[in-house]
């Protein structure tokens, strides 16, 4: 059985008051005022099919392909140099943005290969719970804004041709209130 709304029986009440409008047929309002009603058409307009042609100029930024079992394992073992970090704490969200772009630009150009990028783990009541395994980061219970937009941005056209792939961290280096970010080469062209 459904549930009617509290207003139900307000709303029939008032439909048994209610008289229609008299209707007039169409073409009275302009021939009262002397002008001669347009006769309606209805126009087809023949459907082109969307076809997306990629510009020979700008080719898309290639996709995030995460890191390689063996680069994980020689991180998380501290043999891999963490280059530069950059910390997100206290900042807004526009703001990170900008400054983790600017920051992945500026480790590109330095030819850095692994930084570290520290978002923090949100303010909630299991932010101390510090699980670590490879599909952590995506717990219900871990809702930090940035360290969730972070992620989003990381596949983002901009950052995908500064990034090649990216993983939560190791508890040592922040765990997950921290990410290990690979920058991409630049590639000369030929």
């Amino acid at each position: 059985m459904t549930r009617k709304p509290p207003d139900y029986e307000l709303w029939l009440e008032t439909t048994k008051t209610v008289k229609p409008l008299r209707s007039r047929p169409r073409g009275t309002a302009a021939k009262l005022s002397g002008i001669s009603p347009v006769p309606r058409r209805s126009i087809s307009l023949p459907s082109v099919p969307h076809v997306h042609v990629p510009s020979p100029l700008h080719k898309p930024p290639p996709q995030i392909t995460g890191l390689d079992r063996r680069t994980t394992q020689r991180l998380t073992r501290g043999q891999i140099e963490i280059e530069r970090r950059f910390d997100l704490h206290g900042t807004g969200i526009e703001m990170a943005r900008i400054n983790l772009l600017g920051f992945l630009r500026d480790a590109q150009a330095m030819g850095a290969r692994n930084v570290l990028v520290i978002t923090g783990k949100g303010d909630s009541p299991y932010s101390r719970h510090t699980l670590h395994g490879a599909g952590h980061f995506h717990a219900p219970e871990r809702a930090g804004r940035l360290r969730k937009l972070v992620t989003e941005w990381f596949h983002e056209a901009e950052f995908r041709s500064l990034v090649a792939g990216f993983q939560p961290a190791h508890p040592k280096h922040g765990g997950g209130g921290a990410y290990y970010v690979r920058v991409r080469r630049i590639r000369e062209e030929r």
